[in-house]
């Protein structure tokens, strides 16, 4: 794996998990930052690990290690927000790269807002049953 096409699917993986930083990323694969760094290294992903996470999120597999096609399969997204994706996909693919910037930074912060919203959950429903 080249190390442009390692540091994409890395990002693609920090997408996914609603992570910014590597510490985060690895915690949500429930790896060892020093793993995540050997990976680095070697410029190589345990394609079992990609397949694992894929299969739980709906990733498809070409989005997560290609950057091909849409982020989630097909067999897991309704008819009618399949067009709505293709028709935004036509709109995002006319943008500048720094209005895509700034749409994936508000698509980050809205991930991890979205993590954030469920470890809070967790963390009530994990006090609320030792009480």
């Amino acid at each position: 794996m080249s190390n442009l096409l390692l540091v994409a699917v890395l990002s693609r993986l920090k997408l996914v998990t609603a992570s910014d930083t590597d510490a985060a990323l690895s915690k949500a694969l429930g790896v060892s930052p020093q793993t995540l760094s050997s990976w680095k290294v070697r410029n190589s992903i345990p394609y079992s690990l990609c397949v694992d996470l894929a299969a739980r999120q709906g990733i498809s597999l070409d989005w997560l290690l290609m950057g091909e096609g849409p982020q989630l399969r097909q067999a897991d997204i309704p008819a009618q927000h399949q067009a709505w994706e293709q028709q935004h996909l036509a709109q995002l693919r006319s943008l500048n790269p720094g209005d895509l910037q700034v749409i994936l930074a508000s698509v980050q912060d809205k991930l991890r807002l979205d993590q954030l919203e469920r470890q809070v959950d967790e963390l009530t429903r994990h006090l609320g049953a030792s009480t």
